[in-house]
């Protein structure tokens, strides 16, 4: 649970959401239920509840709420038990997640980055939320296969392993890299094919291979 004063910041955020994206109330309670102060970095803390992306170190952001929440949304979650996301980065979208996925199978590349987010998942009694660092591109087939799977980082094409991991009718959302830009695109797993559809034009930190220590 979240103190008062930050519960009146997030439900606040939450409102500035809605003004432009439609905030499904399981997706809304989830951001209000999520300290986003706690993923910025302490020179930012002013800026935590603004619609905006923030730097977090190493050439990475934390994405804007109003991105996190449309990604959240694209999802489907109702219903959905168990998320791999590409791209642990603050780790304020696997927080969101964690509201209202049983599991939360997040993948970081840089291993300073996770150790950051693993800290902040402690302080904040995340228990469902389950960390490695590696090359996301490869998934987590330990745990697979998995309902939804999320890229926080815009990838050229979905790899096959990643295919391979999620379940038939199972929903991949990712900053698809198309034409000199990046749009968040919906993929609906039938059969052995991703039937897909673009959302919306995005900006995302690409995904790279391998793994920084």
């Amino acid at each position: 649970m979240i103190d008062r004063i930050t519960a009146i910041k997030t439900t606040r955020m939450a409102d500035d959401i809605s003004k432009v994206f439609e905030l499904s109330p399981k997706v809304r309670e989830a951001i209000i239920n999520t300290n986003r102060e706690k993923f910025v970095p302490a020179a930012m803390r002013q800026h935590a509840y603004k619609l905006d992306a923030l730097p977090i170190g190493a050439q990475q952001y934390i994405s804007s709420p109003l991105t996190v929440a449309k990604m959240t949304e694209y999802l489907e979650p109702e219903g959905a038990d168990r998320i791999l996301e590409i791209g642990c980065g603050s780790g304020y979208q696997a927080a969101v997640l964690a509201h209202l996925f049983r599991g939360v199978f997040s993948i970081e590349r840089i291993e300073t980055l996770l150790s950051d987010a693993k800290k902040r998942f402690r302080e904040l009694g995340l228990q469902n939320i389950h960390t490695r660092t590696d090359d996301g591109q490869k998934g987590w087939a330990q745990y697979a296969p998995y309902d939804r799977i999320l890229f926080s980082a815009a990838p050229t094409f979905i790899p096959q392993a990643i295919i391979d991991q999620l379940v038939p009718r199972g929903i991949i959302v990712a900053p698809m890299e198309k034409n000199g830009q990046q749009v968040i695109t919906r993929f609906v797993k039938i059969g052995d094919e991703l039937m897909e559809d673009e959302l919306e034009v995005c900006e995302f930190v690409p995904v790279v291979d391998g793994v920084q220590r």
